[in-house]
C-alpha cells in the first residue's frame, strides 16, 4: 500500500478530528505564507502569490463546509500545505 492510500485511510476513518485539525494546521501555514508574502512589498507579483494563498486555503474550508468527498478534501488539504510551504519558503529567501 502505497503511503498517499494509507494516509487517505486514516483521514477517511477519523475524518471529524483530522478535518478539525486540518482547519487549523492548513490556516497557520496560509498564515505564515500571507505575512512572508507581504513582508516583501506590495507589487503585483506578491499579490498575485496572496492571491493563490488565499484560494487554497479557502478551498479547503469551502470544501468542509460543503462536505464534498472525503478524498477531495485530504487532496486539497495537500495542496494547500505544500503551495502555501513552497510561498513560505520563497519569500524569506
Amino acid at each position: 500500500m502505497s503511503t498517499y492510500q494509507h494516509l487517505l485511510q486514516n483521514y477517511i476513518r477519523g475524518y471529524l478530528g483530522f478535518s478539525t485539525l486540518g482547519v487549523m494546521v492548513q490556516s497557520c501555514v496560509g498564515g505564515l505564507a500571507a505575512m512572508a508574502i507581504l513582508m516583501n512589498g506590495n507589487s503585483f507579483i506578491q499579490m498575485a502569490q496572496l492571491f493563490i494563498a488565499v484560494v487554497l486555503c479557502v478551498s479547503y474550508n469551502g470544501a468542509l463546509l460543503s462536505q464534498l468527498p472525503a478524498k477531495i478534501t485530504f487532496n486539497l488539504f495537500w495542496a494547500s500545505i505544500t503551495i502555501n510551504a513552497v510561498l513560505f519558503v520563497l519569500n524569506l529567501i
